[in-house]
Formats: C-alpha cells, structure tokens, sequence
C-alpha cells in the first residue's frame, strides 16, 4: 500500500467515525428514527468499504 493509498484509507476510517458518531447523536437526540440511521450508517460503511477495497488494488 503506497502513502497516497494509506493517507486515502485514513481518511476514509476518520470520515466514517465522523459520521458514525453524528447518526448516534441524531438518534438518541430523537432527531432520526431508526430505520433512517441505520440507511445512513449503511452508506457510511460502503464508503469505507469502497475505500478499502480501493486501496487493495
């Protein structure tokens, strides 16, 4: 894995943390339903996903 490629990586895990962390804090605010964070957390993860199999090529 080159330094691009890690540094891609990185940022990925830390915008999924990031956005993670919000779902939650929409949740147990009451400002989301359940169904509409999971969809959300659901898109985060193929992000993440999409990043890592990126950096596996």
């Amino acid at each position: 894995m080159s330094d691009d490629e890690s540094d891609d990586l990185e940022t990925a895990v830390s915008n999924f943390l990031d956005g993670a962390d919000s779902v939650y804090e929409d949740y147990e605010r009451g400002y989301t339903d359940a169904d509409a964070a999971l969809h959300v957390l659901e898109s985060h993860l193929d992000d993440l996903r999409a990043a890592h199999e990126d950096g596996d090529t």
